[in-house]
């Protein structure tokens, strides 16, 4: 059951959050000026490391081993090593028995590419406070988060308390791309009695209901090159990759007939998409392209499954290649990255309910529900370990676009509720000195 907290308590710790706005603003803006794209993670979670040891805690390591998770069913095929990029966990344990129920604060460090560097307002890997919001590539997307559980954590402490349960601090990578670093630590760590992901809502404080799942496919055409005087004797690679992608619209139509969609999507329009997210290709202006590889991202909505979507993916491209400009073409299909089932989260779960609570005495208003048509690492703990997930976070803008941000005060919201639903969750007692 959940522990009712003293006032006192509750005054103590709420005083405690306010006093570290300052600490958790200097730990946002060191974490975004590392630049944690895929591969390049280890910045971040050295920061990490670091900030674990700030709360008293002790990190440790976990490694992402593809060979260990290749059969589990939310494994994805990754796309660059594992190397020296190992997840960063801490673990708090009560002084003694557990009175009270146990709780994972998961986050991932990883960020998008910043794309165009010269379109953003200020550097993206240098943060920027305009107007209350602080703006930096990952900023919202989850590094506030990951502040915010850290920042809640330590705000026990300050109060001179702690969490009578365990609880367990959850640093990862790839949730951009495969996931694989929050399954590494699922099977690696005990399971807890709950989740809470700090991720960011859509503009305003949301929290998650659904998300859509998504598979990546790669797709590349090898054509019949020539000099530019000569194109009809060619085959241009590029244009015939053209051609397949353009091909998946009709799909993307299908998967979004009324018909298909989950209850939860009600009202979202054009929820599953397929976008044609990266292309490489040819060799010089002034030649017909031997090569091109293009990036896809299809979404998968509820009573679908990425295998099947991986069937579709194939029959499609295999029907491409029977176009008439393809004729001489060689194409081949791979798939890397994302190989996620979609998820509906349990909102009447008992986390959910408290998160809710908190989250409206400490600000007045409501968290509003958000199907999302995009994914989050809380599907693992959701499907595959039937242990109830909260995804909830603060008002971030343009993730994944130019000038990211997320609103300081919103971060605060947040970071007061998840010290709340932590201590009711957890119970609390003395802290240790």
């Amino acid at each position: 059951m959940t522990q009712t907290l003293d006032p006192g308590a509750r005054r103590a710790i709420l005083d405690a959050v306010d006093s570290l706005r300052d600490w958790s603003v200097e730990r946002l803006s060191d974490l975004v000026r590392c630049p944690s794209t895929l591969g390049r993670e280890q910045s971040a979670l050295e920061r990490m490391a670091v900030l674990y040891g700030e709360l008293g805690l002790v990190p440790r390591r976990v490694p992402v081993v593809p060979d260990a998770l290749a059969a589990h069913p939310g494994f994805s095929p990754p796309l660059v090593d594992y190397a020296g990029r190992d997840n960063v966990v801490a673990l708090h344990h009560p002084r003694g028995a557990a009175k009270g129920r146990s709780l994972a604060l998961q986050g991932h460090v990883d960020v998008v590419p910043e794309g165009a560097a010269d379109m953003w307002e200020t550097p993206p890997y240098e943060p920027a406070i305009r107007d209350g919001r602080i703006y930096g590539r990952g900023a919202g997307d989850m590094k506030a988060g990951i502040v915010s559980t850290c920042a809640a954590f330590r705000a026990l402490r300050l109060a001179g308390l702690q969490p009578a349960a365990e609880v367990q601090m959850q640093s990862v990578i790839e949730e951009e791309c495969t996931g694989n670093g929050a399954l590494a630590c699922m099977l690696a760590l005990p399971k807890p009695d709950a989740v809470i992901i700090p991720e960011p809502g859509p503009g305003h404080d949301a929290l998650y209901t659904a998300e859509v799942g998504v598979v990546w496919a790669w797709v590349t055409v090898s054509g019949r090159p020539a000099h530019v005087r000569d194109m009809q004797a060619g085959l241009n690679a590029i244009e015939a990759a053209q051609i397949i992608g353009a091909a998946f619209k009709d799909y993307e139509r299908e998967m979004n007939d009324g018909s298909r969609i989950h209850p939860a999507f009600r009202g979202v329009n054009h929820p599953v998409n397929v976008n044609l997210g990266t292309i490489e290709g040819g060799e010089w202006n002034s030649s017909v392209a031997t090569r091109c590889r293009i990036g896809l991202r299809v979404g998968i909505m509820m009573g679908n499954t990425a295998a099947r979507v991986r069937s579709d993916i194939e029959r499609i491209v295999e029907a491409a290649k029977g176009h008439e400009r393809l004729r001489g073409a060689r194409v081949t299909l791979d798939f890397k990255g994302f190989m996620a089932d979609p998820c509906v989260f349990d909102t009447g779960a008992e986390i959910v309910r408290l998160s809710r609570r908190a989250y409206a005495e400490v600000t007045g208003g409501s968290l509003r529900d958000y199907p999302a048509t995009g994914l989050t690492d809380g599907r693992f703990f959701a499907l595959y370990q039937n242990t109830p997930v909260a995804c909830f976070g603060p008002d971030a803008v343009d993730i994944h676009g130019i000038d990211e941000n997320v609103g300081l005060e919103s971060m605060h919201g947040i970071t007061r509720t998840i010290a709340l639903a932590m201590a009711e969750w957890c119970g609390v007692e003395a802290a240790t000195p």
